[in-house]
């Protein structure tokens, strides 16, 4: 009993132990003796803490004549992995993280209603969600990327009510996908362990994207870690200003460039790629790419010298793998009723989807019979792989399609312009079984979307929102929150479009487009961009192009021992099932004039680059086709009639005179909004109304000028309300609250002996103002209007002027000369 009161004691208080006997912590957790001598007891009261020493690992190299910095040891060191990358004064932190135990697992499937965070990674990798494909497909591994901008990076504290950053932006979770995209190919089969990645934004100048740097540090990260991983990775920004490619461009270099090209790979092989452009040639294109590796490459050797100096050994984790014996076993059971499937042109996608599944529920029940445990713990994936291999052997050997289709033909299209008349624009495009709905809505500047980020604009005019819901794939779900996969295929839409709006100085518009997929069967982003084209143009856009996508697809043979791919076929306009049963989803988006948005998503480890630039011309093949069809319904912006076609003008006024129209509490501003119909924002010295025609315009017009007034001109005519009546005469008010007496004389041509019976309190009156003296007092005639000779209709032209100045009163969208 002693002893372990002891014991007890020793364990509650180790540290004033340790300082007795003059010992200090070490970086990794050890204790070694102090460098001083030991104390005597009449020193005890002087005592003070040991110094704690961080060991920290430092790299420092050049890209784009950049000084870059990677270090680890100093920040989150209980991290499984942790490094810290920096530009100049940005500063990010990325970490990495892995579930503890052995990570065995059954079989788990994905269903949309119980789907975990991991359906994401299905989400960003298979363009298409099928109806079958959350049946077949299990947890390859688990993994998550987050990445946070949080606002103290700049030294700014969040305007949100709670003071503190909330969900996380859609600038986040498209970052997060970038970072993802590229690091997860590496990760071995049959790794089913959770691992999270977390990139933080440490601080930031504003003059680098921290994205790219997030990417770098991520790689670093999971170099340091014991999670196996086939990195390290490599990614680099590259612009162009005036024909000149520039590697790691700062931002106020992006607001020049015509080309926003992010590349990821390994040493020999691509991963990823991202571009928004301005109609870039695939030439240029391809220059752009072959640059960009290998710059890109050069963040290699410093992570591998960084691990080599401060990583852990790669743990031994436990892969979930089918033995060959039990996947022959599945094959045999399998393969013939899978190929007749897949070489029947004539069934549909829930045709084809119900057929499949059928033959797994029929592979269980003999598995079942022989109570093969260890077959049936993987088979919806062992008979995914199935699929696989019939899919691609056919392609590769006969050069043939799942829908019957040559490698590079395209579905057929079906294309309408004006699909929903009332509406600003909208369109509704068709390619294959893929449908999406789009729509049009123009407002004022005021109503642009405010950017809360830490680089790049404050705000934006465009805006692209792609919504995938439930019945578009025949399934029952409910809708939460942003979606990864929703705000990225609308991100790239919305990048492939913004190449062919009108500049802001031509056209000040905001606009908001929304993509309602329909029925889903491949790439809805890229419909979305077809769609998106049409609706714009119908809107009565000037937009320079159309711009079309589709979506380039490859099967690959590949060595065993080599690695080396064998032996290809690319494939143009892909089925979500061809998405998912082969190596990649390339979706290029374009004018005929070159490209505007790229986005590439690869399933294995890499794909050599020279077969990446092979996929430009099937591409660019397949949009001209396509584009062909949207020409022919629309192929120029529609002239909009007055009913339905938005109006906007702009006035200046100084500040005092907008307080006045705003009000107190905008209680003003809101009572013309409700009245008329139409938006009204105010800026530094602006005004901007926005309306649905020129009869609401108009109305509009008058209730300001009623309300703010312009400068009094003599022989201007005006409107005003009778306030009182005198015997000499009645009083008006006029311009916006001012003043002015119509004499009793100026009522009309013939004698007047009682001033009520031509006027009363509260008539309105068209009048001229005939005289103003030094002291402002205003004299108003309403005979002057009916005065023989006059030029009645130079001041009914002038009353039409809303100040003295000429507003600027936009076209209305179908008039604007392209």
């Amino acid at each position: 009993m002693a002893s372990a009161v002891r014991r007890a004691h020793h364990l509650r208080s180790p540290l004033p132990l340790i300082r007795r006997l003059g010992l200090r912590r070490i970086c990794g957790g050890r204790h070694g003796l102090s460098t001083s001598t030991l104390p005597s007891p009449a020193d005890s009261e002087t005592l003070v803490a040991g110094t704690k020493f961080l060991e920290t690992f430092k790299e420092e190299f050049e890209i784009g004549s950049r000084k870059i910095t990677l270090e680890t040891g100093k920040i989150a060191r209980f991290a499984n992995g942790a490094a810290v990358i920096a530009l100049d004064e940005t500063k990010v932190l990325s970490t990495v993280a892995s579930a503890k135990g052995d990570g065995s697992r059954d079989f788990l499937p994905l269903t949309p209603a119980t789907k975990s965070w991991f359906s994401f990674y299905f989400e960003d990798y298979y363009e298409e969600n099928d109806a079958i494909l959350y049946s077949w497909i299990g947890a390859e591994q688990n993994g998550k990327v987050d990445y946070q901008e949080k606002q103290f990076a700049q030294g700014v504290i969040p305007t949100t009510f709670m003071r503190r950053e909330g969900a996380p932006r859609e600038r986040e979770l498209l970052c997060g996908r970038l970072i993802d995209r590229p690091i997860r190919p590496l990760f071995p089969a049959g790794f089913y362990h959770e691992v999270q990645v977390m990139a933080s934004v440490l601080s930031s100048d504003g003059k680098q994207d921290p994205d790219v740097l997030a990417a770098n540090a991520s790689s670093a990260a999971l170099m340091l870690s014991d999670v196996p991983w086939g990195g390290p990775i490599g990614m680099i920004r590259i612009g162009r200003i005036s024909g000149q490619f520039i590697v790691n461009p700062s931002m106020d270099e992006l607001s020049l460039s015509d080309l926003n090209l992010v590349y990821a790979c390994t040493k020999d092989k691509t991963l990823m790629i991202d571009v928004q452009a301005r109609e870039i040639s695939e030439r240029d294109l391809e220059a752009a790419l072959r640059l960009a590796h290998p710059e890109a490459v050069k963040y290699l050797e410093p992570q591998l010298r960084l691990a080599a100096k401060a990583g852990k050994q790669k743990k031994v984790y436990k892969l979930s793998m089918l033995s060959e014996k039990a996947f022959e076993k599945i094959r045999n059971l399998a393969e013939a009723p899978i190929e007749a499937v897949f070489t029947d042109p004539s069934y549909g996608k829930f045709e084809r989807g119900e057929a499949l599944d059928t033959i797994t529920q029929n592979v269980k029940k003999a598995l079942d019979e022989e109570c093969d445990e260890e077959s049936l713990k993987l088979m919806s994936k062992t008979v995914d792989t199935v699929r696989k291999e019939v899919v691609r052997k056919r392609i590769l050997s006969e050069g043939l399609r799942v829908d019957g289709r040559r490698l590079d033909e395209v579905r057929p299209v079906f294309c309408e312009a004006g699909t929903l008349p009332v509406l600003h624009g909208s369109s509704l495009f068709s390619r294959g079984d893929t449908q999406v709905l789009c729509t049009v809505t123009l407002g004022a500047p005021g109503d642009a979307q405010r950017l809360d980020s830490l680089v790049g604009p404050p705000s934006k005019r465009f805006m692209l929102h792609y919504s995938f819901p439930p019945f578009s794939i025949n399934e029952v779900g409910k809708r939460v929150g942003l979606n990864r996969r929703e705000v990225g295929h609308g991100t790239l839409a919305e990048k492939a479009l913004l190449a062919v709006l009108p500049p802001e100085d031509d056209f000040p518009y905001t606009v908001r487009v929304n993509s309602e997929v329909m029925a889903s069967d491949g790439s809805t982003s890229m419909a979305t961009v077809c769609g998106g084209s049409m609706a714009l143009m119908d809107a009565g856009i000037p937009l320079r192009e159309h711009v079309a996508g589709v979506s380039v697809g490859l099967v690959s043979e590949v060595d065993s021992s080599t690695g080396i791919i064998k032996d290809y076929r690319i494939v143009t306009d892909i089925l979500g099932l061809e998405d998912h049963l082969g190596d990649m989803d390339f979706k290029i988006a374009g004018t005929r004039n070159g490209v505007t948005a790229i986005q590439l998503d690869i399933k294995p480890a890499g794909i050599p680059l020279d077969i990446i630039c092979e996929c430009l011309e099937p591409a660019l093949k397949g949009r001209l086709q396509i584009l062909d069809h949207m020409e022919r319904e629309i192929n120029a912006a529609r002239t909009q009639d007055d009913r339905n076609s938005p109006r906007l003008a702009t006035l200046k006024y100084s500040n005092d005179v907008l307080r006045q129209l705003i009000g107190p509490l905008g209680a003003l501003k809101r009572k013309i909004e409700e009245e008329t119909g139409a938006r009204i924002s105010v800026s530094d010295g602006t005004l901007t109304i926005v309306a649905k025609n020129q009869a609401v315009m108009a109305k509009v017009l008058e209730k300001v000028e009623f309300t703010v007034g312009r400068e009094i001109e003599v022989g201007g005519m005006y409107k005003g309300i009778v306030t009182s009546i005198k015997e000499y005469g009645a009083f008006v008010e006029f311009n916006g609250g001012q003043q002015g007496l119509l004499h009793i004389s100026e009522l009309s041509h013939e004698s007047v002996s009682k001033v009520s019976d031509v006027v009363s309190v509260g008539q309105q009156l068209s009048l001229r103002c005939i005289e103003q003296d030094n002291r402002g007092n205003i004299k108003l005639s309403l005979k002057a209007l009916r005065q023989p000779g006059s030029e009645t209709s130079n001041a009914v032209g002038k009353s039409n002027g809303y100040t003295k100045q000429t507003p600027n009163v936009w076209k209305p969208i179908g008039d604007v000369p392209t």
